[in-house]
């Protein structure tokens, strides 16, 4: 089964970073899969609330460290 938000981050990240969507698994580390630091994340978490139209305070971030755990606590919000 699909996930629209997790795809769509996945699309994001491809997208703003140069990765190619088929190299990123989303149980993956996005620091280390996109070789990020946290403020690039936050950018990241920005688009991602843009296409959404949502916000996510950066504290329900803090222990996201997966593009699941990302698109878990968007699917939150909308």
């Amino acid at each position: 089964m699909s996930d629209p938000i997790l795809d769509r981050l996945l699309q994001l990240a491809s997208k703003r970073f140069g990765v190619d969507v088929s190299a990123l698994n989303p149980d993956d580390d996005i620091f280390d899969a996109l070789s990020i630091d946290s403020l690039q994340a936050l950018e990241l978490v920005t688009d991602l609330e843009g296409a959404f139209g949502v916000e996510v305070p950066d504290y329900e971030l803090q222990d996201a460290r997966t593009f699941t755990d990302i698109a878990d606590v968007v699917r939150d919000r909308v």
